[in-house]
């Protein structure tokens, strides 16, 4: 029995005093005439429990944001695109000024039915992240299956695509299909890829015989594939992931599987190679250059991660002390910087407070890049006799541009 029933009982039927009652129930006389009161008005249902839940929450998330979240989540989604709390809130800043966190979001998407539970799912905090810290520094490869589509929808021919990425911007590089991928091809696309955005200082691939011979059968280990050769005769460092181990290359891997989800959500499956090229380069598009990319800093997209830094090159070995420097710009418009030890301070200007940057040092010569979008901010040699580094301008903020626009008559 519920202590609401037996104190209803105690006052109610037995005629107690309510002070005694709420002295042995240890409860408040308060509450006793409360309940009373709705015992009267209300039956037997006063002994039903009820809801602590406030009948207003202000704090809660606006409706008009939640249409936006779930509208986000099936637009991305029917694109084949990543639709995460974490890009859904890159897109609610940028298109539709709402700052949401990742947390808040994926509580209102699970609140809606719009996420699938997948309690065997290995927890984040159990991987091994590692990135190259230079642009060129490593390029990942690997190739995939994709199914072309008959004229009348059976299923057609199998073809193959192959992809190089850069590892330290996930940009990619050279995305092709092919009726099947041989060594001649995997050479050609590297050269392809190489006279566009320069050669990198090293590769990473797995141990298929179009990349590498080195696990080969008796009697053909000693050889070298044309890739091979291209690489020890440039200098450029081939590492190859072990056997049956495909997160070693994991970033191309994802980059396939988010390739072959956008494709299957097309609507015009393609019937030739030529006609899935054209959807490749068109989904290469939009991934490098306006896709927000999770695992970037502040979710930048490959093309601003991939020219944000200095490119690698074989070799790689320079006498300049380079180093890369994370920062935010503060209130005063400035950032700082330590060099021999003295700290000196960076003018960028008041109107960037606020923004995370990179900092490109070559031993005085400093480059100040936006961290999100790429643009270059400041460029400068850095005066070691001086703490303030001014950028020139006069002090105080500067004028705004006058927008023009058509004259009424």
């Amino acid at each position: 029995m519920s202590k609401a029933r037996l104190v209803i009982t105690a006052v109610a039927i037995e005629g107690r005093p309510v002070a005694q009652v709420a002295a042995e129930y240890a409860v408040a006389r308060s509450w006793v005439y409360e309940l009373l009161a709705r015992y009267r008005a209300e039956g037997e249902a006063a002994f039903t429990p009820r809801s602590r839940r406030p009948k207003t929450s202000p704090a809660a998330t606006p409706a008009a944001v939640v249409e936006q979240i779930l509208t986000l989540r099936k637009k991305l989604s029917d694109a084949g695109l990543d639709s995460g709390a974490e890009t859904i809130a890159w897109h609610l800043e940028h298109h539709h000024d709402v700052r949401l966190s990742r947390a808040t979001i994926h509580r209102v998407l699970s609140r809606e039915g719009a996420v699938t539970p997948e309690p065997k799912k290995r927890p984040r905090s159990s991987y091994i992240r590692f990135a190259a810290e230079q642009p060129n520094e490593t390029w990942q490869s690997d190739f995939t299956h994709y199914r072309l589509t008959k004229p009348d929808g059976r299923p057609g021919a199998d073809t193959e695509i192959i992809t190089w990425l850069d590892d330290h911007a996930r940009f990619a590089l050279h995305v092709s299909a092919h009726p099947t991928t041989t060594a001649p091809i995997v050479h050609k696309t590297f050269c392809q890829a190489a006279e566009k955005h320069g050669y990198p200082a090293s590769t990473l691939t797995d141990n298929a015989m179009v990349y590498t011979v080195r696990l080969a059968g008796t009697g053909r280990q000693g050889g070298r594939t044309a890739l091979e050769k291209e690489l020890a005769r440039r200098g450029i460092t081939q590492k190859n992931g072990k056997p049956h181990r495909p997160t070693t290359q994991g970033k191309v891997e994802r980059f396939q599987q988010t390739l072959k989800k956008w494709l299957t959500t097309q609507p015009t499956q393609p019937t030739n190679i030529a006609d899935l090229q054209t959807l490749i380069d068109e989904f290469v598009d939009e991934y490098n250059h306006r896709r927000p990319h999770r695992s970037l800093p502040h979710r930048a997209t490959p093309a601003t991660a991939y020219a944000a830094r200095p490119k690698a090159t074989p070799g790689g070995a320079s006498t300049t002390h380079e180093r890369i420097r994370h920062d935010r710009v503060d209130k005063a418009g400035a950032v700082t910087l330590r060099n021999d030890g003295k700290l000196h301070h960076i003018g960028v200007g008041r109107t960037y407070a606020g923004t995370y940057v990179l900092l490109l040092v070559q031993d005085l010569e400093i480059r100040i890049i936006d961290a999100t979008t790429g643009e270059l901010l400041r460029d400068l040699t850095l005066d070691p006799d001086k703490d303030y580094q001014g950028t020139g301008r006069p002090p105080g903020p500067q004028p705004k541009k006058q927008k023009t626009g058509p004259t009424k008559s």
